[in-house]
């Protein structure tokens, strides 16, 4: 995601999907394991949430290439 992209949700914790049955996100103090249907469904949501902000493919490398660009070494 460009970094001045306005986002729908703050970005919180990470998370990753598995599969339709775990999802496994972290919190300050322990690793979450999530295997129920309403809470995976949420995580799709915000997943797909964050996906409508992004961009892919040559528009995604030239965010890469100014951000590398933009620090110096």
């Amino acid at each position: 995601m460009p970094l001045d992209t306005a986002l729908r949700l703050v970005p919180g914790n990470p998370f990753w999907i598995l599969d339709a049955r775990l999802v496994v996100t972290e919190d300050w103090h322990a690793e979450l394991w999530l295997d129920d249907a309403e809470t995976i469904a949420l995580y799709h949501r915000v997943w797909d949430t964050f996906a409508e902000a992004a961009v892919y493919g040559p528009d995604a490398q030239q965010v890469i290439a100014r951000v590398r660009r933009s620090i110096k070494v």
